[in-house]
Order: C-alpha cells, then structure tokens, then sequence
C-alpha cells in the first residue's frame, strides 16, 4: 500500500539470475587477480628484450580491470518497472497534468521535414486529453520548408488525430503506419542567420480549434529563435532552453517531454506509463524526470554497426536505476518543468501538491502572446542570466543531456528508468560507418570532458548522490581513455609476435589458465547477455567488431580532443548526424555491407591496424612454420591467436581495401597510407 493506503501506480522488480552472474564475478576477478600476480612474480629482467612491452601490457590490462569493476557495480543489480495505468486513470482522470512536448531539429537537409512532421504528429495523437498537450516545434535551421511542412500538418492534424483515436492505430506517426516509401524532398531551404519566427498554429485555448469530429485539438507551436553570429548559440541545449521559455508563456505545463526529431512516438499510451511514476502518491514528488529507452526502426537483422544499443538499453541504463537513477540521454525523457528550471528538491517539494491548478491560464491572444515570446527567444535574452548554468540544460559540453541529468541528481532528485513492453520512441540509427563513428565520437568526447571537469561524479556528486551511481557514471565518462589500453593490446601483441616476443604464458603452463578463464568467461558472459537483449550470434560477432573499431577511432579522437580542448587549443563543436539516405547506401545498409567511401582519418587509423595484424599474423605464422620447434609455438600461440582474431574482424576492412571495386570502398589514398603505415610499424619493431 502506498500513502493514504492507496495501492502504487507502479511496482519494481529485480532482475533474475543475479546468482549466477555473482559466480561469474567472482570466478572472473579470482582470475584477474592471478593473472596480476603472474604479470609481477614475471616481469623480465631489466634490459631484457621486451621488459617496456610487458610493463605496458600490465598497465592496459590494469584499466581493463578498472572498467570491468565498474561494468560489474552497474550490473549487479538491474531493475525494472512496471506500471499500473487503469490506477491512474481511475485517480486522475479529470485532473491529469497538463505535458509540453518539444521537439528540436536543426537541419533540413540532413533531418528531412517530413522525418520531423511525421514525429510532431506522433505525439499530438497520444492517448491523453488534447487540451491538455502543447507541441512545441524548435527549427534551428531556420527553414520555411518546414515551417509550410508543419502548417500543412497542422491541417492534417484534424483528420488524423480522430482516425487514430477511433481505429486504435499504432504506431500513430504517419509514415510508419502507411510504411510510405516516398522519397523526402531536397529543395535548398531558406537558412536564416539572423531570423526569430514564432507561430501559434493551432491554440488550443480557442474553441474552434477542433478536429473533423468535434473534438479538440493540442495546442502547435512554430518556434525559430534568433540566431545572430556574433552570439553563441549553444546548439540542442539553446533551443530547448528557448523551448522552456517560450512554452512557460504559452501553456506553462507541469511537465515537459523532449524527443529529437527522428524519434516518433510509438506508443501512444506512453505519457500514462510516465505519469504512473511523477504522481505516484509515494515516492512520485521525488522524481525529476523519466527516461525511455532510446529504440531504432532501421536496425537491420545482425546490427552491422551495433548502432541497437541494446546491452545499454536493456542492461546498464537499468543497473543505473537500482543504484540511484538513470543518466538523462536527451530524447524520450518526462521532466518536471521545476526541475530543469534549477528547482532543489527539499520537503517543500514533498508537501506540494502533485498537479498545479491551472485555471489561470493566460488569457493574451495568440498574436500578442507570439509577440511577447519572441523576447523570450532572442539570442540575447541569456546575457548576465544563469540560463545555461543553474537554469534549463547545461551549456558548453557536446552531452549536455548527460550533464543536466546528473546535476538535477545532485540538487536531490530521483530518476526513473522505464522500458515499456512496446517501445515508446523508435528513432533512426546510423546507415554508414562513418556515420556511427562520428557520433560515438562526439559521445565519448562530451563524457570525458564531464569527466575532466568540476562536474565530475566523484567531486561533484561527492555526499549528493550515492557512490554506485558515481562510479555507474564512468561506464561511459571513461569511454574516451579506454582507446588506450585497447590500442596498445591490438598494436604491440602483434608486433612483439613478429620479432618472436612471447607477452604471454606458455600453454604447458598452469599459468595459462587464468588468462584462458577469463578470456573465455568474459566472451561467454557477453554472448549470453547479447542474446537475452535480443541479439544474434553473428549480431554479437558485429558487435565486438564496433567495440575495437570505436575504441580504436571515436574514442581516441575523443580522448584526443579533449585533452587539446583542456590545454586550449580546440573547442566543442556539435555534429548533427544525418538521419536521411539514398537508395544505394539504403540498399548496402539493409545488405549489411560495411561502408567506407570517405578519406577520413578514421578510416586510415581502421586500415592500418587490420594491415599491421595481418602482415604480423602472416610473420607469426612463418616464423613457427621456419623454427619447427615445439617451444616456439609453445610459448607464442596466445598472441597468434590474439592476432588471428583481430585479422578476423578485419575482414571486411580488408574486403574495402583489396577486393571491392564500387564507389564505397575504402579510398586509393586511406589505401596507400595505411600500407605505408603498417610496413613501417613492421620494420621498426623487427629493427
């Protein structure tokens, strides 16, 4: 029973089979503890051939340990929640919160209006009071094709809403319904620099704003703020900033939903699911916000670019809200509107009441209230104000999201973390390579400058916040360092094979046996936690493919930018990753054809690794064929097959390289760099 003896709007559960992953816990770190002990007891001696390579095998395999201590302490005990909406329902039908809806794009080529208008009318059809939903459309680019896009929605609208509502569709997003094949239109939209438009294209508040059956519609908001290039105007995090103005003006809703343009509502009864949790009468004042799983409808069958995220999805987003809340990830998040304004939370907040009364609405018309609000979004309404810094969404870092979440953390909030049976969001993943890079990239360097920063969760959360979900903060603040011990453990191994250099103990050694345990238990674990997420075998083998490959470029260029980023020589930037492809590389993705087609320094980093293992795997291989003897082999076969795994993964880099003649192989000069790299890194290590 909850308070006042009423039963709970939800119910949390933990995830079975803890038992047994406490075994392999245990199993696995009484293995790494041996294989410590083996590394000191035999170090080589000093100016013995190798000694640096061992000491520097030892320190990466010290930071793999470190990140497996922290995967374990999220892991340890996943959560999940469960809703009970007829409660609800039967509580707070007539009293249910008014909810905000933003959603931002910034760019009409690449996030197509038809993408964006297709999500905006997703959400306008949810299965909740259209009185009491606000859409609120934030267009960074400025473009008048979009605006027209969603004028015309906004007529749509009217016929839509009803038909969803009276036939039950689902999904309620256009597209995904008819599954429309067209083509998105490529005009050359009007970018405005310096341009501010607010439009009230439907007002909820006028009683002829109804659809073709009588019923009212949602309120629909147009919104370009003013984008001046002498102001700085601070990407995703400075339109929704706008957005929590601009909207406190017009509807002022409690609670506010933000959602990127790709991700269409799938789930027409999602804000249900979130409001079974903020009005929850037991624990639901302490919560700030909701977060959904961020969930992709273009993911092909085997997930060439591990674009699912399932294990993140599924698993450590869930072990995040057992020890103390999720981590805000930008899209698909309920937030109470108090709370992204700087609201603490105290016993104030506890004895507030759940819904506000909103009969003072405000009674301004639509063209004296689109007047007033364009003050509200004008690129220097934020001078000399703490928008940015204590109010709205954190500026100056590439994951801003990640950031306001934990700072409303430390002002006392609670999280939630919500995985419906029916996905609530469905978004569009990465179609190339390169694509996928480059947004790990940005990920990876916006955490570890959180890191690096005073909003690290060791400091700043030091008393705030509990420490397993300071140290669950790291799973991904650390991603960027983590190029280090991965670079090292795929370069030398292999060049240290190719001058006969064994790192490793010899398989007549008893030695051998932690480091095979380990090994062997760790890609057992992996394995069966792919497939519980849903995976495939092959999809895992993908997987652990985009795990070398993103350690080995995103997060080194991450890593690799923040530090210069520390030292001032460069700054944050914001790469929008495109959501829209043509037929052809449409065509490669659904194949699951790996994409390369750019000279990017991404791409010769991938090509001379792949290289360098494969001319130090085929010296390896010589080198036991010539010797014959027994105790080479002996005590090089751990590396070889270290390298023989690596050359396996390369597979396709090696297809783009030699064998694909199409116009997305890897590029002649990425070819003739990486060669030249590779035989260069071969001859100093046989020097």
């Amino acid at each position: 029973m909850g308070r006042d003896g009423q039963l709970p709007l939800f119910e949390t559960k933990a995830a079975k089979g803890r038992i047994l992953f406490g075994l392999y816990a245990v199993s696995t770190f009484v293995g790494i503890c041996l294989i410590c002990v083996y590394r000191l007891t035999h170090l080589p001696e000093e100016g013995k051939v190798g000694r640096w390579a061992w000491i520097g095998l030892f320190l990466s395999e010290l930071g793999y340990i470190l990140y497996w201590f922290i995967t374990v302490t999220v892991r340890l005990k996943p959560i999940y929640r469960y809703t009970f909406k007829d409660r609800l329902t039967q509580r707070y039908e007539k009293v249910l919160p008014g909810i905000d809806i933003f959603v931002c794009t910034a760019n009409p080529i690449i996030e197509p209006p038809t993408m964006v208008i297709n999500t905006v009318l997703s959400v306008m059809a949810y299965d909740y009071p259209p009185e009491k939903l606000s859409v609120y459309l934030s267009d960074d680019g400025g473009s008048c094709l979009t605006f027209y896009a969603l004028l015309e929605a906004s007529q749509f609208s009217k016929v839509w809403l009803p038909f969803c509502k009276k036939f039950k569709v689902e999904p309620r997003c256009p597209e995904a319904y008819f599954s429309s094949t067209s083509e998105p239109h490529h005009d050359d939209p009007s970018m405005a620099e310096e341009w501010s438009s607010i439009k009230i294209l439907i007002d909820g508040r006028d009683g002829k704003a109804m659809d073709v059956e009588g019923q009212p519609l949602p309120t629909l908001v147009y919104l370009s703020r003013e984008k001046r290039p002498k102001y700085a105007h601070n990407f995703k995090a400075g339109a929704m900033n706008a957005l929590i103005r601009v909207s406190s003006r017009i509807s002022n809703c409690e609670i506010i939903l933000n959602v990127d343009c790709d991700m269409y509502s799938n789930n027409s009864e999602s804000v249900k699911d979130a409001l079974c949790f903020l009005m929850d009468e037991e624990t639901g004042r302490e919560i700030a916000y909701v977060q959904f799983p961020q969930c992709f409808n273009n993911i092909t069958k085997n997930d060439l670019y591990a674009s699912s995220l399932n294990v993140i999805m599924e698993v450590e987003l869930a072990g995040f809200d057992s020890n103390g809340g999720p981590c805000y990830i930008g899209t698909g998040c309920f937030h109470r509107r108090e709370t992204l304004c700087g609201k603490k939370y105290d016993m104030e907040c506890e004895r507030e009441q759940t819904t506000r009364n909103n009969d003072g609405k405000i009674e301004e018309s639509a063209s004296v209230l689109e007047e007033t609000c364009k003050v509200l979004a004008s690129c220097s309404y934020e001078d000399n104000t703490q928008w940015g810094k204590e109010m709205g969404l954190k500026y100056g870092c590439p994951v801003e999201d990640v950031l306001t979440g934990l700072s409303i953390q430390c002002r006392g909030w609670k999280s939630i973390y919500f995985t419906p049976e029916r996905k609530a969001f469905l978004g569009v993943a990465p179609t190339t390579l390169l694509q996928s890079l480059i947004q790990h990239k940005r990920w990876s360097e916006g955490d570890f400058q959180i890191f690096l920063s005073s909003y690290c969760p060791f400091t700043y959360g030091h008393k705030r916040i509990p420490l397993k979900l300071q140290i669950s903060y790291c799973i991904f603040l650390l991603w960027a360092p983590n190029c280090l011990p991965t670079l090292y453990y795929v370069a030398i191994p292999s060049l240290c094979l190719l001058k006969g250099i064994s790192l490793f103990p010899k398989i007549s050694s008893l030695w051998i046996l932690p480091f095979a345990y380990v090994m062997s238990s760790s890609c057992a674990y992996s394995l069966g936690e792919f497939i519980w997420c849903g995976g495939t075998l092959q999809g895992w083998w993908n997987d652990q493919r985009m795990w070398v490959f993103k350690r080995t470029t995103s997060h080194f260029f991450g890593f690799s930018e923040t530090i210069l980023k520390q030292l001032g020589f460069s700054r944050s930037s914001f790469a929008v990753t495109s959501k829209v492809a043509d037929e052809e590389e449409s065509k490669r993705f659904e194949q699951e054809i790996m994409e390369f087609g750019a000279a990017s320094p991404m791409f010769t980093i991938l090509a001379t690794l792949a290289l360098l293992n494969l001319f130090t795997f085929v010296g390896g291989i010589k080198r036991v064929i010539i010797d014959m003897q027994a105790q080479v082999l002996d005590s090089l076969l751990l590396q070889i097959l270290l390298c023989g795994v690596l050359v396996l993964m390369n597979l396709p880099v090696y297809h783009g390289l030699f064998f694909r003649k199409d116009a997305t192989r890897m590029p002649c000069s990425v070819t003739y760099q990486s060669i030249a790299f590779a035989l260069l890194a071969c001859s100093l290590a046989l020097y």
